[in-house]
């Protein structure tokens, strides 16, 4: 577990009107609680999209013919180059909100879940199977819980 302060720089952008989008303050704090006793300093961008972005990269970068709720793109740097660059989110807003209501969850929790689920991903984590599945998930609602919000794995 790695102690001390956390240097973030985290860039936030957005691709469509911001009205019903959490502030760059929120998707910094929840950047801030992923990384906690992960890494010490990290440097990504989070891009919040509407649904013919998240589509076109989508299908792009998966060759998947929908837009999705995130995407994770980590840092591919070149051997021997060590700069705390994680990579980036791509977070669909369109997606997020009706997600957000069809799973009976404010908003702002399901883009929470979202961005720490994000970095979780950046960090090397993933859910390709069982086991990894369920480290991931634990983990989430842990960092989730310390942030004040609900499991985001209860069926509503």
């Amino acid at each position: 577990m790695t102690r001390g302060p956390i240097q973030l720089d985290v860039s936030v952008s957005y691709g469509l009107p911001r009205a019903g989008i959490p502030s760059a303050t929120s998707f910094r704090r929840w950047v801030a609680a992923a990384c906690q006793g992960r890494i010490r300093k990290a440097d990504l961008a989070i891009r919040l999209v509407d649904e013919r972005e998240g589509l076109c990269l989508n299908r792009h970068y998966r060759g998947k013919d929908y837009a999705t709720n995130v995407l994770s793109f980590p840092a591919e740097l070149p051997e021997g180059v060590t700069l705390p660059l994680l990579g980036d989110l791509v977070i669909c807003a369109p997606v997020v909100a009706r997600e957000a209501r069809k799973q009976g969850k404010l908003p702002v929790a399901h883009y929470a879940h979202l961005t720490v689920h994000g970095v979780l991903h950046l960090l090397g984590l993933d859910h390709d199977n069982a086991r990894e599945a369920e480290v991931m998930e634990q983990l989430e609602r842990d960092i989730l819980a310390r942030l004040g919000y609900d499991d985001p794995y209860l069926e509503s």
